[in-house]
């Protein structure tokens, strides 16, 4: 059986572990939800984003993910025809938006468009 003593040098790995996960996710590059979809997109006064040349709304929920994976505000993004991963809603809104990095916008969607 399990002593203290035989536990003790492992407890701290054990208590790590749900704290590493995550990152090890991360290091064969981000998942992205299924039935992402991949497009340019220019900021526009929000609610509104422009993908592939059209007007879309953002979701009230909607979040907007920058090239670390931490949530960007609309209200400072700059540029224009950046390529990005999206997601919509039920409803035909965007959810989520991920700004790709150049590895990311060169590699090819997996969801498919």
């Amino acid at each position: 059986m399990w002593t203290r003593r035989r536990l003790a040098p492992i407890l701290p790995l054990l208590l790590l572990a749900p704290l590493l996960a995550p990152l090890t996710a991360l290091a064969d590059g981000r998942p992205f939800p299924p039935g992402t979809k991949r497009g340019t997109m220019t900021p526009a006064w929000h609610p509104a984003i422009i993908i592939d040349g059209k007007t879309r709304t953002l979701s009230p929920a909607a979040r907007i993910f920058n090239q670390d994976n931490t949530i960007e505000m609309p209200a400072s993004l700059r540029g224009r025809d950046l390529v990005v991963n999206y997601q919509e809603d039920a409803d035909g809104l965007i959810l989520n938006v991920w700004l790709l990095t150049p590895e990311e916008a060169a590699q090819r969607p997996v969801t498919g468009r």
